[in-house]
C-alpha cells in the first residue's frame, strides 16, 4: 500500500510538473509518518515555475477583458499557482507535523488530492485559452505567509479558515462573470472548486474547533491565532461576501457577522484616525499647568461620537477607537453603502508599517496616545507623529490674528489678560449694544457670556476672574444680530498650499452652541436666495475663502500639516443690511463640519446632507423610534451611546 508521507515527499519536492499532479490513490495509508521534516525554503518546482526569491510582485490581473481568451489565460495561469501552493502547502503540513491526529492527516491527504486536481483543471483550461503554466512569473506569497507554520493549529487558520475562505467569495463571485461572458468552461472549473472550499474550510474549522482555548468563541480564537501580516480581513475574497457558503461549512453567525464587517488595509500603509475632541482643554491644562479632571459631558463625548472618524478614512485607512462599535451597527452602516476601514482598539500592539497618522487635533493626549506608534509610521510621509501644537492655536486668539491680518473691522474682537481693560472693553460695546466674552479655550459655543446693560456687575466680574485663571485670557467683540452661520473647510499640505475643501452651513443655537450641519458639493444650494445673493456678489465670499485667507495661513501656522477650519457668520446691522464677519474663530483641527463633508464624500454622486447632534435624553421612544425608521441613519450607536447621537440624513 502507498503510504502517505511518500505522496507528500513527491508533491512537495518533484521538480516536474507531471509529478506534482499526479493524484495518489483514495485511502493511501499513513502507517510510517516518518520523522518531522525541516522547512525547506521553498516547494520542488520545474524551473519555468520556480517562485522568485528577487523581490518580482505578481499581482491579479483583474478583470477587464474575460471576454479575450489571453486575458482569461493570464488569470487562470495566477489561479493555477494558487492551487499549486495550496497542494504544496498540504504536503508541507504532513510532513512537518507526523505526529497529528491520523484522523486530521487523512482529511488533510483528501484535500490535497483535490488540490492537485484544481491545479490540472486549470493548467488544461489556461491551455485552451492560449497560456502554458510557466511562461508568466508565479508569486510566493501564500508559501510565504503559511509554510512558517509552527503547529496544525496554525496551519488550519491560516489556509483553511483565511485562504480558503476568501476562496468561497471569489470562485462563487468569479464563475457567474464567466458565464455572464458566455465562458461556461472556466464557469464549470470555479463552480467545482467552489463545491470543494467548503469541505476544505469545513476540515478546518473541526479541527481549529478542537484545537482552540476553551470558552474561546470560533471569531475570538480566530483573531488570536492570526498574527500579522494575516488579519481576519484576509478571510474574505475581493468579491461580494458569501455568508451561505460559509454557514454550509459550519461557520456560525457570530463570526460571519463578525467577519462580514472586519476590514484591514490590503495595500497601502494605513492612516490611523483618532478621535479626541476635548483637544483644547487638554491643551489649556498643559498651558496653565493644572491638570484637567474630564466630566460627564466631556467623557460621553468620546465614549459616544468616536464612531464619526469610520467617514474620514479612506480606503485601507485604521480608525483608531476606545471601544469598537457593536456588529450591529457596524452591518447597519455596511448595509446603508458606507465602506468601513480597519477598526483598532487602544492598545492595539506597534511594531506594523503605518502611512501617518491623524488624529482629530495635535493636541498633548492625542500626542501621548499615538507615541507608542511614531516609529512605525513610513519616512517621508506627511502625517508622522509629531509635538503638540502650541497652545494658543487651540484658542480663540489664532482666528483673532486671522482677522487683524486681513484688516481688522468693528466686529473684531480683542483678547485681553487682564479684568480691568475686560470691563473697559464691555463699556465701549454698551454703549450701541451688548458685548460677547468668550473663554479663549472654549468650543462649540460653550464659555461664552453675553453682557448688556441689565447683566449683574459682580456675576459679570467673577466670569472674567475666572476665565482668566483658567484660560489666561477674555476675548471681548460685540454681539451681533446672527443671520446664517458657515464655515470654510480647509487642508494645510506639506508644501505649504492651502486649498479650500468645501464650505458648510451650521446650525446653532441663540447662544452659538452647536446643533448640527449642512453640507453640498454645490454650497449655494443650502443657502436661503437672499443670503445668497449678499454672500456671492455683494461680500464677493469665494474671494476671501479661496484666494485671501488661504494667502495668509502658511504665515500663521509654520509647519502645520492637516484639517483646518474658519467660522464666520453673516449678521444685520441696526438698519437691516447683512454684514459678514469674515472670522468668527479659526480651528487647527478637524470640525464637525469636516466630520459632515466627509461622510457625503463616501457616497459617490451625493448630493448633500444634514449631520445633526441630538442629546439622548431629550428624545422619548417613540421619537428616537421614528429616527430608526428613517430616512436617515445614525453614525454612532444609539444603543451604547450615553448623552449624544449623530443622525445623518441624506438629502
Amino acid at each position: 500500500m502507498t503510504e502517505i508521507r511518500e505522496i507528500a515527499e513527491r508533491v512537495l519536492f518533484a521538480e516536474t510538473l507531471e509529478e506534482k499532479l499526479r493524484l495518489g490513490p483514495v485511502g493511501a495509508v499513513d502507517h510510517s509518518p516518518g520523522p518531522a521534516i525541516a522547512l525547506p525554503d521553498a516547494p520542488g518546482r520545474p524551473r519555468e515555475l520556480r517562485v522568485r526569491g528577487n523581490g518580482v510582485r505578481v499581482d491579479f490581473p483583474g478583470i477587464h477583458r474575460l471576454d479575450d481568451d489571453r486575458e482569461r489565460g493570464v488569470m487562470l495561469h495566477f489561479l493555477a499557482n494558487h492551487e499549486l501552493l495550496a497542494a504544496e502547502l498540504m504536503a508541507l503540513v504532513l510532513l512537518r507535523f507526523p505526529d497529528a491526529p491520523k484522523e486530521y492527516r487523512a482529511g488533510v491527504y483528501e484535500a490535497m488530492r483535490e488540490e492537485q486536481a484544481h491545479a490540472l483543471m486549470y493548467v488544461r483550461r489556461m491551455k485552451e485559452c492560449g497560456i502554458a503554466f510557466g511562461e508568466l512569473p508565479v508569486n510566493d506569497h501564500f508559501w510565504r505567509l503559511i509554510a512558517p507554520m509552527e503547529t496544525p493549529l496554525d496551519f488550519v487558520t491560516r489556509l483553511n479558515l483565511t485562504f480558503e475562505q476568501a476562496n468561497l467569495d471569489f470562485s462563487k463571485h468569479y464563475a457567474g462573470l464567466f458565464r455572464q461572458v458566455g465562458d461556461t468552461a472556466t464557469a464549470a472549473v470555479l463552480e467545482k472548486i467552489h463545491q470543494d472550499e467548503i469541505g476544505h474550510v469545513g476540515h478546518g474549522l473541526k479541527w481549529f474547533r478542537r484545537w482552540k482555548e476553551g470558552g474561546e468563541t470560533d471569531w475570538q480564537a480566530f483573531r488570536r491565532c492570526l498574527h500579522f501580516p494575516l488579519t481576519p480581513a484576509r478571510a474574505k475574497g475581493l468579491a461580494p461576501f458569501n455568508a451561505d457558503s460559509r454557514r454550509l461549512a459550519g461557520l456560525d453567525e457570530d463570526f460571519i457577522s463578525h467577519l462580514e464587517v472586519c476590514e484591514h488595509s490590503r495595500g497601502r500603509t494605513p492612516v490611523v484616525h483618532w478621535f479626541n475632541p476635548n483637544a483644547e482643554s487638554h491643551a489649556r491644562a498643559t498651558m496653565i499647568g493644572k491638570p484637567w479632571q474630564p466630566d460627564k459631558t466631556a467623557l460621553a463625548l468620546e465614549h459616544d461620537l468616536e464612531a464619526l472618524m469610520l467617514g474620514c478614512c479612506r480606503r485601507d485607512d485604521a480608525v483608531l477607537m476606545r471601544a469598537a462599535p457593536s456588529i450591529d451597527h457596524l452591518t447597519s452602516l455596511k448595509n446603508a453603502g458606507y465602506e468601513l476601514p480597519e477598526i483598532m482598539t487602544v492598545g492595539s500592539p506597534a511594531g506594523r508599517k503605518l502611512g501617518g497618522l491623524r488624529p482629530w487635533a495635535w493636541s498633548p493626549d492625542a500626542v501621548e496616545r499615538l507615541r507608542p506608534y511614531a516609529d512605525d509610521v513610513s519616512p517621508n510621509v506627511d502625517q508622522p507623529w509629531r509635538e503638540a501644537l502650541p497652545a494658543e492655536w487651540f484658542s480663540k486668539e489664532i482666528g483673532l490674528r486671522l482677522e487683524h491680518a486681513m484688516g481688522p473691522v468693528p466686529e473684531t474682537g480683542l483678547l485681553f489678560h487682564e479684568v480691568e481693560p475686560v470691563l473697559s472693553a464691555i463699556q465701549r460695546h454698551l454703549g450701541s449694544g451688548q458685548a460677547l466674552l468668550k473663554a479663549p479655550m472654549s468650543y462649540a459655543g460653550r464659555g461664552h457670556l453675553r453682557v448688556n446693560a441689565e447683566s449683574d456687575p459682580l456675576k459679570t466680574r467673577n466670569w472674567i476672574s475666572n476665565t482668566l485663571a483658567s484660560h489666561g485670557s477674555v476675548v471681548v467683540e460685540p454681539w451681533l444680530d446672527r443671520v446664517m452661520d458657515f464655515s470654510a473647510l480647509y487642508e494645510m499640505k506639506a508644501d505649504g498650499a492651502v486649498p479650500l475643501i468645501g464650505m458648510t452651513r451650521m446650525e446653532n443655537d441663540a447662544a452659538g452652541r452647536f446643533l448640527g450641519i449642512r453640507v453640498s458639493p454645490k454650497w449655494g444650494t443650502i443657502l436661503d436666495p437672499e443670503i445668497a445673493v449678499y454672500l456671492f456678489r455683494e461680500a464677493r465670499v469665494m474671494e476671501v475663502y479661496q484666494k485671501q485667507i488661504p494667502a495668509l495661513l502658511g504665515g500663521l501656522l509654520p509647519g502645520y500639516v492637516g484639517p483646518l477650519c474658519v467660522d464666520a457668520m453673516v449678521h444685520r446691522r441696526a438698519d437691516g443690511s447683512p454684514a459678514l464677519k469674515p472670522v468668527v474663530e479659526m480651528n487647527v483641527r478637524m470640525t464637525m463640519g469636516r466630520i459632515a463633508w466627509e461622510w457625503m464624500k463616501r457616497k459617490p454622486g451625493s448630493a448633500g446632507g444634514r449631520l445633526r447632534l441630538l442629546r439622548r435624553q431629550s428624545l422619548t421612544a417613540a421619537e428616537l423610534e421614528e429616527l430608526r425608521k428613517g430616512p436617515g441613519i445614525f453614525l454612532n450607536d444609539p444603543a451604547s451611546a450615553l448623552s449624544f447621537l449623530a443622525f445623518w440624513e441624506e438629502r
